[in-house]
């Protein structure tokens, strides 16, 4: 082999050619290039002249996607498969808020569910109801929380009033669902006026607002979250703080706290539960809103293309009533085919050991269409990595289905529960994804139970299953349906093991 060559500054001429190359790059790109690769850069010039800036030729002007086409049908259902799967979270916030904002009033629909007109929010004063069918996987270790907004229009003050000690946050969803803004204890946020404005709002932020928080589209909803004890002190401890938690127009804001007293809000009659959650995007009128989609968010960086692609779609299938046929065919098929599947647990996130699944790029989705898209369908509205990771799972550590018919243990070694700074908890959810009513009306435990049995060694072990393991256990029992069921981890304000995924979720031993 040919021995490499050392140049007079003690680099190898091959590295510095690739310094040379990498200084060259980023001298392109208009970056700083480091004093150590300029030296690299020198060391293997043959003249001066080669050292500078070369003049870079302008960027050629790119082809838009040509209009007035006829286009074959099999080239409109590829496109349609893929702008259902990237447009499938969008359309399902559109009408999510067309849903929740029709509430006269701040109040609770059909007594289980925050909702409120546009540009305001409602709290609950407890834990969500089982029989909450708005979204799957909900949570029974905080008060919730909603509200929906079109921030171009109205920007919204929220008010943060003192939480103490208190773990919570309030998580700021934009059209796609990704989070903006840094509200909450992680971030040490100070009680305040928070103004929510979207891209297009021109004013200076008015005397009395803390902070004015920019959202990228007109579209976004506010969800917070307020851990709580299952205590009855702690439920009515809690009352004076979330009673504060109040969302509003701009043109209302006077300076100072309002106070709703959210036990005592309206119930707002609504359509009835089939048991199931509410099927918010529906295939065959998906088309019929997609162009919306594409208008309340601009193309991400690397987006162009799409946009060009999907806008060329509906210009000639809008043209073209038989076209139109085959995207909503488009649309059925990948429902079934597509989206249907990201229910199982296997097929979000990605694997975390033993074998539970974990969220990967949860609330700050970007061009990750593949977590984003799979989230709104099995448990939308997560918050940051950095505020929760989320943990699931089907099946039990040796891949067989969790069903009710058997009994299962979960065990915590000492000090292996979740390391957090906020709380854990591990919830049992039904085949739906949603709460299954029991007698002890118990769905979760973790950091708000005071009353968990240890084991002697210290080690901590929850129990899953259709019947009561009896005794000191039942306290650390999860019931379950006859059924299927999935289970459900949450590490909120996660430390470095959380964040850098060296924790593992216990393996669940089948035990009968």
């Amino acid at each position: 082999m040919k021995p490499t060559s050392i140049n007079r500054f003690g680099t190898s001429r091959r590295e510095a050619i690739k310094s040379s190359i990498g200084a060259a790059s980023l001298a392109a790109l208009g970056g700083t290039v480091p004093a150590a690769v300029a030296t690299a850069t020198v060391a293997v010039s043959t003249g001066p002249a080669q050292a500078q800036r070369m003049p870079q030729p302008a960027a050629p002007e790119i082809t838009e996607p040509a209009t007035g086409i006829i286009m074959q049908p099999d080239y409109a259902r590829t496109i349609a498969q893929m702008a259902y799967v990237w447009g499938w979270p969008i359309v399902n916030m559109i009408n999510r808020r067309a849903a929740i904002t029709q509430a006269p009033q701040p109040g609770h629909l059909n007594g289980v569910l925050p909702a409120a007109p546009r540009g305001q929010i409602a709290m609950l004063a407890d834990y969500i109801e089982p029989s909450e069918t708005f979204v799957t996987c909900p949570n029974q270790d905080v008060v919730y929380g909603l509200g929906f907004f079109a921030l171009d229009e109205e920007p919204v003050v929220i008010q943060v009033p003192d939480f103490g000690d208190r773990f919570w946050v309030y998580a700021l969803y934009d059209a796609r669902t990704d989070q903006f803004g840094e509200v909450g204890k992680p971030y040490g946020t100070r009680p305040g006026f928070y103004l929510l404005a979207g891209p297009n709002w021109k004013s200076l932020k008015p005397a009395g607002i803390t902070e004015v928080i920019r959202c990228s589209t007109s579209l976004a909803n506010a969800i917070p979250r307020v851990f709580q004890d299952d205590t009855p002190e702690d439920k009515k401890a809690i009352q004076p703080v979330i009673n504060q938690i109040v969302a509003y127009p701009l043109k209302d804001f006077t300076g100072k706290m309002k106070t709703i007293e959210w036990a005592k809000v309206p119930d707002i009659q609504g359509p009835k539960s089939d048991g199931e959650e509410t099927k918010w995007v529906v295939p065959e009128k998906f088309f019929d809103q997609f162009g919306q989609a594409l208008e309340l968010a601009d193309p991400l960086p690397g987006e162009e293309a799409l946009y060009g692609q999907f806008r060329l779609l509906l210009d000639a299938a809008a043209k073209d009533p038989e076209l139109k046929k085959v995207l909503v065919a488009a649309a059925v098929d990948a429902e079934d085919k597509v989206i249907k599947p990201f229910f199982q647990w296997k097929h979000n996130g990605r694997p975390a050991g033993n074998g539970w699944n974990r969220s990967t790029n949860n609330a700050r989705f970007g061009l990750d269409y593949f977590n984003r898209t799979g989230t709104a369908k099995s448990n939308m509205f997560d918050n940051r990595p950095t505020e929760t990771q989320y943990f699931y799972t089907d099946n039990d550590g040796a891949g067989s289905e969790l069903s009710g018919g058997g009994s299962y243990e979960i065990t915590f070694a000492k000090g292996e529960e979740p390391p957090v700074n906020g709380f854990w908890s591990l919830t049992l959810y039904n085949d739906k994804h949603l709460f299954n009513p029991n007698d002890l009306k118990r769905y979760s435990l973790g950091t708000k139970n005071k009353n968990l049995k240890r084991n002697a060694d210290g080690s901590l072990t929850l129990y899953a299953g259709v019947k009561s393991p009896g005794g000191d256990k039942e306290a650390n029992w999860l019931p379950a349906p006859g059924g299927r069921f999935s289970l459900y981890l949450r590490a909120y304000w996660g430390k470095e093991g959380i964040l850098n995924e060296s924790w593992k979720p216990p393996v669940i031993k089948k035990v009968a």
